[in-house]
């Protein structure tokens, strides 16, 4: 831990500051979030399928807005947007503990949700841009305080819920106000290069797109990490519910559930830094991507093991079955995270060549939220279709070979060169520069 601060305090204070950010951003939000669909169905008595619709709106909003969020910070540099983005979740999340409407709980939910497609982008890219050389290390602290926003989000949102949802509310939304000021007063101004050659307006904005778009091993390295973010996720579907179908939904189901969450946030909030410094060691980025997304695939090897195992009717045996694979799952996708998520975001900016950082970052999560939402509705029924096949194996084989591919596709960039920052263009003559000489070498 003191190797963790005397690392903190070796970075600008605008690093600093954002990593603080990051925290305070998640705490607030996971202090609210998992308590929303509960009040939306208990206290407002809303349709299942009307609590959907208003969680979907967010996820709608954030994810459908994180490419125009990018632009625009690059645009209009990093501060503005992730200022705006934080004063409007503020106002997204006072207002879901104060209105009972639909229109307006569907308002506040977009709200909530194009909040964080302004500020994401603009925070990844402002970090990348002030910790310099030194983005893979910085990347692996940011995750550490990510992860730690995500640990205790829950359990402060737990103790204000008992109280009532609305000062739940109040409070998150007063966290981002503070976060608002904070910004305004102390983050320096900063704006992202490869906006200067491009033309004013929607014209501007639009050719930038059409040369990201045309950047294809950035887009191929897009589509092989989504299945990184799918396998990630399934601490929070195909974990869960795996605990539940053996443990039941009583005390033993919801402790085990939470060690799980407690597991991942824990792991790598103590080993982060280590892990990543001992890749960076011995790895070159393209492998380190590869090795995390191979252990995260591996993650699954417990579950597939355990259906071998006849499921006991009761007692300590049932209940081991139903946590420890779990959790070593749990233990290996933070791993492969810990492995892979420094890496990857320093290869979004080298294959960005250092322009439109926050445009590639927004295009990346775009792309990623895409992956997530298929990748989920296909996790989804290969559950389903194992309880009715009687295949326990069915859907963890299925995440196995997720893992394995996405490996095997970076290993194939890596090994062709794709990974590699793209060639600086060469240098236009200067006015001082003799007739026939050459700009670069």
């Amino acid at each position: 831990m003191n190797n963790t601060l005397t690392q903190i305090r070796s970075h600008p204070r605008s690093v600093q500051l954002l990593m603080v950010n990051q925290f305070t951003i998640n705490l607030g939000f996971y202090m609210l979030m998992p308590y929303l669909a509960a009040h939306l169905s208990g206290t407002l008595g809303l349709a299942g399928w009307l609590v959907g619709l208003v969680l979907g709106v967010r996820n709608f909003s954030q994810q459908g807005m994180f490419l125009a969020g990018g632009a625009l910070a690059d645009r209009f540099g990093y501060k503005p947007l992730i200022v705006t983005g934080c004063l409007l979740r503020t106002a997204g999340f006072a207002a879901l503990g104060l209105v009972d409407s639909l229109p307006a709980l569907l308002a506040a939910s977009a709200a909530t949700g194009l909040a964080g497609a302004l500020f994401n982008p603009a925070v990844r890219a402002y970090l990348a841009t002030d910790a310099g050389e030194r983005r893979v290390e910085a990347f692996a602290l940011f995750n550490v305080f990510y992860q730690a926003g995500i640990l205790l989000g829950p359990l402060a949102g737990m103790a204000l819920t008992g109280v009532g949802f609305r000062i739940t509310c109040l409070t998150a939304a007063g966290i981002f106000a503070l976060l608002s000021l904070v910004q305004i007063r102390s983050l320096p101004a900063r704006r992202g290069a490869g906006t200067e050659d491009a033309g004013p307006g929607a014209e501007g904005l639009r050719a930038q797109w059409r040369g990201i778009l045309a950047n294809r091993p950035f887009l191929l390295f897009s589509a092989a990490m989504t299945g990184s973010y799918v396998l990630s996720f399934q601490v929070y579907l195909a974990l869960p519910l795996e605990v539940r179908r053996l443990g039941g939904d009583g005390t033993f189901g919801t402790a085990a559930v939470a060690a799980l969450f407690a597991v991942s946030g824990l792991s790598t909030i103590l080993f982060q830094t280590k892990v990543t410094a001992w890749c960076k060691a011995r790895r070159e980025p393209g492998r380190a991507l590869g090795r995390g997304l191979l252990t995260m695939g591996a993650a699954f090897v417990p579950l597939l093991l355990a259906t071998a195992v006849p499921v006991p009717a009761g007692g300590p045996g049932l209940w081991l079955l139903a946590a420890v694979p779990p959790c070593l799952a749990a233990l290996l996708l933070a791993l492969g995270t810990m492995i892979a998520y420094p890496f990857e975001m320093d290869t979004i900016v080298r294959l960005s060549g250092g322009r439109l950082v926050a445009t590639h970052y927004g295009l990346y999560n775009t792309i990623c939220g895409i992956g997530i939402t298929l990748g989920n509705l296909l996790t989804g029924a290969a559950l389903d279709a194992a309880r009715a096949a009687g295949a326990a194996a069915l859907p963890w084989l299925a995440l196995l070979a997720l893992g394995l591919a996405c490996a095997a596709a970076l290993h194939g960039l890596h090994r062709t060169g794709r990974l590699a920052a793209p060639a600086a263009p060469p240098e236009r003559p200067g006015p001082s520069m003799a007739k026939g000489t050459t700009a670069w070498r």
